[in-house]
């Protein structure tokens, strides 16, 4: 990297041009939830290791760290975009396996707490400036320059880089898929300060089975669904999300009893709210530190870290 090849007369190296550091990292483990292995061929440490080691020879940003455990790699790259890449790369080959939230990487320059930050650049209709402007604000963005083009506007943010995860879907939806975004590393600033995170809460899956009308509509009610009828669930598995902030334990699996008076295939009657479907980058921006994302060749699964519910909340209480 870096060499350059010259003419023999005319022998002249190209200045080398510095590779950014990492800013962010994540966590990739072998899955071990109870559907391990159903969906993936590539499943092993071995096959994660021998991936990530083949990634580092053509990807120079690219940074992979060995942890206290076998079966887990400390990735670290130039932004969840990066990294989100290569896990849906990962998944299209055939691999299984875990991921945890992305971090920042912090640093500590003269006695400070520093983070990444980014300087984004917008393109966007006129119409959608003030949804933009206002969604990286909250997210601790501050406005450099502005101007108009026509019928467009051009934004320049600088931005803290964990202010950017999750965002991508949210610029799509606010300028409907006309806005044009592109980001570049700014440098190292004193910390922003909190961004605030989901309020919502974790529907969990109680047993493992299979998700039926009867109990689902029941689950709904406690707030929204990520699944339908018929999806194979384990327990700890997150189904949905609850708007109270509270982890709610639901049993999606839980069937209508025949009785006397009532069938139990009158679940039909029974009308459910279309379930909302996360993407790889919205399941990453979604779950805490207490969860992971569990990415196959055919699905993507939030779940707990703990599975159990007796050690889960076992733990909780050690907190």
């Amino acid at each position: 990297i870096g060499n350059t090849i010259c003419a023999p007369d005319h022998i002249e190296a190209i200045p080398f041009v510095k590779i950014s550091e990492p800013t962010v990292e994540m966590t990739f483990s072998v899955n071990n939830s109870p559907f391990a292995g159903r969906e993936g061929k590539l499943v092993t440490s071995r096959h994660i290791r021998d991936r990530l080691q083949s990634e580092l020879k053509k990807d120079v940003s690219l940074r992979v760290e060995d942890t206290d455990s076998a079966d887990s790699f400390r990735v670290l790259g130039r932004g969840e975009m990066h990294l989100s890449i290569l896990i849906e790369t990962m998944r299209r080959e055939g691999f299984e396996l875990q991921v945890s939230a992305p971090k920042v990487l912090y640093k500590e320059i003269d006695g400070v707490r520093c983070e990444p930050i980014e300087r984004l650049v917008a393109d966007v209709p006129e119409a959608s400036v003030g949804s933009v402007i206002e969604k990286l604000s909250a997210r601790k963005g501050e406005l450099q320059h502005m101007h108009q083009a026509g019928a467009r506007m051009k934004l320049e943010f600088l931005i803290p880089s964990r202010g950017l995860f999750g965002y991508s879907n949210d610029f799509l939806t606010d300028t409907k898929g006309e806005g044009i975004m592109s980001t570049i590393f700014e440098g190292y600033e004193p910390y922003k300060g909190e961004i605030s995170k989901r309020a919502l809460g974790s529907l969990i899956a109680f047993e493992s089975g299979e998700a039926v009308t009867y109990g689902l509509y029941n689950a709904q009610d406690r707030g929204t669904l990520f699944i339908g009828a018929g999806t194979p669930v384990y327990g700890g598995m997150v189904v949905g999300c609850s708007p109270k902030g509270d982890d709610i334990v639901v049993n999606v699996c839980k069937r209508k009893h025949m009785t006397n008076i009532r069938a139990s295939g009158s679940d039909d009657a029974l009308r459910l709210t279309p379930p909302r479907v996360f993407s790889l980058e919205e399941s990453l921006e979604f779950i805490e530190d207490d969860e992971l994302v569990e990415v196959t060749p055919k699905s993507i699964r939030i779940r707990k870290r703990i599975l159990d519910h007796q050690m889960r909340l076992r733990a909780n209480l050690k907190k």
